[in-house]
């Protein structure tokens, strides 16, 4: 079942009024999980920060093609607030890095993912699959009831990255989530699932300066 409580662990999230928000800074393209879970921060903010109902901000979401490469939005602040899955694997440096601040967590069901295809069905023989690093574990699960074999796993930048490859032929198959195999006209030749996930929030520094990192945050 979804989650459907009220999930915002809000430690230090900035409250910006209307017209004054930068917006939430995620991993893209469009369709990945990281996207919907910013869509529903937004829709949360926009009545938490909202003086009255019909002042609710409307809150810009960025998506970027790395995690590290949207915390340096917020820290050049063209963004206003990261927004990272527990399951990325680099996380920490973000907890570590000392110009950013967690300012809140929440826990968000994911899309449902599926191992996807052009057609619909899965190829014979062992296949390539392409997926973001963190749901891998995910592809055994989807294929244990089904007679064929993974010959390889290609890291993909994020599930639509992933979506992404099998559409255009570079692999067989895509873990991906069902907006990402929309977006790209995939069909799911699996059943799906989605992920209970917790997701992290990130602000610069209100004592930080402006500047430009040498490199990724």
């Amino acid at each position: 079942m979804p989650y459907t409580g009220n999930p915002v662990i809000d430690v230090a999230m900035p409250h910006p009024r209307t017209g004054e928000s930068l917006g939430i800074a995620t991993l893209g393209p469009a369709g990945t999980s990281s996207e919907a879970a910013a869509r529903f921060l937004r829709q949360y903010l926009a009545i938490s920060w909202a003086d009255r109902p019909d002042q609710a901000p409307e809150v810009p979401i960025t998506l970027h093609e790395r995690y590290e490469a949207a915390a340096q939005s917020v820290l050049d602040r063209a963004s206003s607030l990261l927004l990272v899955a527990n399951a990325y694997h680099g996380i920490s440096a973000f907890y570590m890095d000392p110009r950013l601040a967690f300012a809140g967590a929440y826990c968000f069901d994911t899309p449902h993912y599926g191992i996807a295809t052009r057609s619909g069905k899965l190829p014979q023989g062992p296949l390539t699959v392409a997926s973001h690093p963190a749901p891998i574990p995910l592809i055994a699960q989807l294929l244990q009831d089904r007679d064929v074999a993974v010959r390889d796993i290609v890291h993909s930048s994020s599930t639509s990255a992933a979506a992404a490859a099998a559409a255009d032929g570079s692999v067989d198959v895509a873990l991906t989530t069902s907006p990402a195999a929309a977006l790209w006209g995939l069909s799911f030749a699996t059943r799906t699932r989605n992920i209970r996930m917790l997701w992290s929030i990130f602000a610069a520094r209100p004592d930080e300066p402006l500047r430009t990192a040498a490199g990724d945050a």
